[in-house]
């Protein structure tokens, strides 16, 4: 390595190193631009052939490829002896290899995940706790922006080795709402109240047709799930609008949500009942 740096200040001294100097900045600009104007070329030909990932993946690829062969010209011109250099960064690389073994194992889950694609970018996903739109996948980890504006790195290897949901795989999917009513009510009249409900929410599909399913006979109520579908665009708004609709039909008919109730025998004392303060 002093052999190296020996050997450039040698050129340095030279008499004719600004003249090389200058043909070495002439390079790189010339470079430089020629990689920016093939990566638009390829860019604007695959712009509906590939997928976002993968239009990134290629980007990045002609980038550094480019590059790197943009330096190598700039040294050669300088003059550098780039055998020396080549042979320091071949042991310099064999060092990192043993230290990143981590690494080694991301890039291979990461070519695991881009070659079964089961998200893109766009797509919302969620890995353990963390929910968000994917904005990047790469060859190390991915990056999700999380909807309180948080951004997460998740190593491709922790992707490939736990449960990943794609929520918005297909472009439309089931809003389920879980629902208790009092014994009293007329499970017929309620059905209808909530298919009506359905139709006057502008975001739910006719068809696929929605849900009425009465799941059990708990403890206090009747339980029952509505299953609506929506674009998966209009899911809050679809969301929202059924909460609201539902509480507002329900009162206007006097429908009963009950409070879950426990009930608490201490000996010979009376039974006493406890009314938790919000509704299920």
């Amino acid at each position: 390595m002093n052999d190296f740096i020996e050997k450039m200040m040698d050129q340095i001294k030279n008499p004719d190193f600004l003249s090389r100097a200058l043909d070495a900045f002439i390079i790189f600009l010339a470079g430089f631009l020629i990689v920016r104007i093939i990566i638009f070329i390829v860019m604007k030909s695959v712009k509906h052939s590939l997928t976002p990932q993968s239009t990134m993946l290629l980007r990045r690829s002609i980038s550094y490829t480019g590059l790197a062969i943009v330096i190598l010209l700039v040294l050669g011109r300088l003059g550098v002896n780039l055998v020396p250099l080549m042979g320091a960064a071949g042991i310099l690389g064999i060092a990192i290899g043993f230290a990143s073994q981590t690494s080694f194992s991301n890039i291979i889950s990461g070519l695991f995940i881009i070659t079964e694609k089961p998200f893109e970018i766009g797509d919302m996903i969620r890995v353990n706790q963390t929910t968000g739109i994917v904005k990047s996948v790469d060859l190390l980890s991915i990056k999700i922006l999380c909807f309180d504006n948080r951004y997460v790195r998740i190593p491709n290897e922790l992707i490939i080795n736990t449960e990943v949901t794609n929520v918005t795989r297909y472009p439309i999917r089931r809003v389920d709402i879980d629902l208790r009513v009092a014994y009293k009510e007329d499970l017929e009249r309620v059905k209808e109240l909530l298919a009506e409900v359905v139709q006057e929410v502008p975001q739910c599909l006719d068809n696929p047709e929605h849900l009425f399913l009465i799941k059990r006979f708990g403890e206090s109520a009747v339980e029952i799930l509505l299953g609506v579908w929506i674009n998966k665009d209009q899911y809050l708004i679809a969301v929202n609008g059924l909460m609201m609709k539902i509480k507002q039909r329900f009162e206007e008919a006097n429908i009963e949500i009950p409070f879950p109730q426990i009930d608490v025998n201490q000996g010979q004392r009376p039974m006493v009942s406890i009314n938790s303060s919000s509704i299920d």
